[in-house]
């Protein structure tokens, strides 16, 4: 078995998302001071983190907030991050640049209700999960082949590691696993993985580890709270198990569900 920690993080704020303007893929926004502020807030956070790998949207918010979470980072300021297009938020089509109420006039007068309604030149739902699916089932590929090319015993001490570094960072409570580690006869993790993408996007991928993995939520989390969008740079980790086989589904952990401990002390006027 194989098993690796994915960190999720959603983007900083932008102008247009206080402004509840939809983006999408066409509106390519840059980070608000808010926005900036926020990342750099999530990087502190997770500074004593150590990613093995490091995954973004494509688009300019995103790339912004992943460069802010590293820089902050004691571990991780020199890695290349992989921009992958998969990772990119839903794509409205038509709708992109108007505001949220329009489109709901929109699905309306198509006699339908959001988030189910696609706009002209929009992608479904569906579509959207499917991005979803092709980009995970490539991460545990990509992290098995890794792992399985490794020497077991140079694993033992980095993997110790990565775990203790997540262990010690999210504090457990609210929205949290009572405990890290809910099996105590699990493999060492081998990789930790981070993740910067969209709440559309996001919504879609942990709607999928709920009800197409089975995900294991902590006992304080909701499956509404699981399946709602994060906020900008809300935090999600997830600890995932897999076999090389195709077949076997993997097995997911919830450990923390839109974690904002990062946000408190900031303020609107930023």
């Amino acid at each position: 078995m194989t098993r690796f920690a994915l960190t999720v993080v959603r983007h900083g704020q932008t102008r247009l998302n206080k402004e509840k303007v939809i983006q999408g893929q066409g509106v390519d926004e840059p980070l608000s001071e808010t926005g900036f502020k926020q990342a750099a807030a999530a990087g502190i956070f997770l500074n004593n983190v150590k990613f093995t790998h490091v995954f973004s949207s494509d688009l300019m918010r995103t790339k912004q907030t992943v460069h802010g979470i590293l820089e902050k980072n004691k571990c991780c300021q020199d890695m290349t991050v992989k921009f992958d297009s998969r990772l990119r938020e839903r794509k409205y089509g038509v709708a992109e640049g108007k505001g949220l109420s329009e489109l709901r006039a929109m699905a309306k007068e198509a006699g339908e209700e959001c988030p189910g309604f696609t706009p002209p030149g929009g992608e479904t739902l569906d579509q959207v999960k499917m991005r979803g699916i092709d980009f995970f089932e490539f991460l545990c590929q990509l992290i098995w082949k890794e792992a399985d090319q490794k020497d077991p015993c140079s694993l033992e001490t980095p993997s110790n590691c990565l775990e203790t570094s997540l262990a010690e960072i999210f504090p457990l409570g609210k929205n949290c696993a009572s405990k890290f580690n809910s099996d105590s006869s699990a493999p060492e993790l081998v990789a930790s993985v981070l993740v910067v993408s969209h709440g559309a996007y996001m919504k879609s991928l942990f709607g999928y580890f709920l009800n197409d993995l089975e995900c294991s939520l902590p006992e304080t989390l909701s499956k509404s709270e699981l399946t709602s969008v994060s906020a900008n740079t809300g935090i999600s980790l997830f600890i995932i198990n897999f076999e090389k086989e195709r077949e076997a589904k993997p097995t997911v952990q919830c450990v923390c569900m839109n974690l904002q401990e990062h946000l408190r002390e900031m303020t609107e006027t930023c």
